[in-house]
C-alpha cells in the first residue's frame, strides 16, 4: 500500500510527537546526513543527506518503499499496489478488488468496509484522538524542491504528479 508523500510524511512527522525514538531520527537527521543514509539502507545506499525540514523524514521513507516496489515491478516480480487514497475514498470497492485479487469471497468486502469504523490504535500511542490534533508542517516551494530532489533520485513521481503507479489495484 502507497500514498500521497506529503500527506504520508505529514501523518509520520504526527507520530514522532508521541514516539520518543522516530522524534530522536527527525532531531538528529538535521544534524547528520548519516541518518538518512541508515534509514535508506540497504535499500538505497545513495540518500545520505541531511533532513532539514519537517517533511523530509516522511518523503524519504515513504520514496524508498515505493521506489522499491517500483524496482520490483521492473525486475519482473508479481507484486501490486493498492493506493490509500482509493481505499479511503471508496472502500467497499477497494475491498472488492483486494479479495477479488486474493481469490477470496468477495461477499466478504462489507465485513472488512465495517473494521475501518474502528481506530486499531485506539488504546495507544498511536490513536487519532493522540495524534491529530498536532499541527502538520506546511509545504512551501522551497521545501517542495527539495521534496521532489529525493523523490527524483528515487525514481517515483514528483510531488504535483499523478501519483498512481504501474501495478496499482
Amino acid at each position: 500500500m502507497y500514498r500521497d508523500v506529503v500527506a504520508s510524511a505529514k501523518s509520520i512527522y504526527r507520530l514522532s510527537m508521541v514516539r520518543p525514538s522516530t522524534r530522536l531520527n527527525y532531531m538528529l537527521s538535521r544534524f547528520s546526513s548519516r541518518v538518512s543514509k541508515s534509514l535508506s539502507y540497504p535499500l538505497r545506499s545513495d540518500l545520505c543527506m541531511r533532513l532539514d525540514n519537517d517533511l523530509m523524514l516522511g518523503v524519504l521513507l515513504a520514496a524508498v518503499k515505493v521506489g522499491s516496489y517500483i524496482d520490483l515491478r521492473r525486475r519482473g516480480f508479481d507484486v501490486s499496489g493498492l493506493r490509500y487514497e482509493d481505499l479511503v475514498a471508496r472502500p467497499l470497492d477497494m475491498c472488492r478488488v483486494v479479495l477479488e485479487f486474493c481469490h477470496l469471497p468477495v461477499s466478504l468486502a462489507e465485513l472488512a468496509v465495517k473494521a475501518f469504523d474502528v481506530d486499531s490504535q485506539a488504546n495507544s500511542t498511536l490513536a487519532k484522538s493522540a495524534i491529530g490534533h498536532f499541527k502538520e508542517p506546511q509545504l512551501t516551494p522551497q521545501i517542495k524542491t527539495k521534496l521532489n530532489e529525493i523523490l527524483k533520485k528515487c525514481g517515483v513521481p514528483l510531488i504535483g504528479e499523478p501519483d498512481f503507479i504501474e501495478g496499482t489495484l
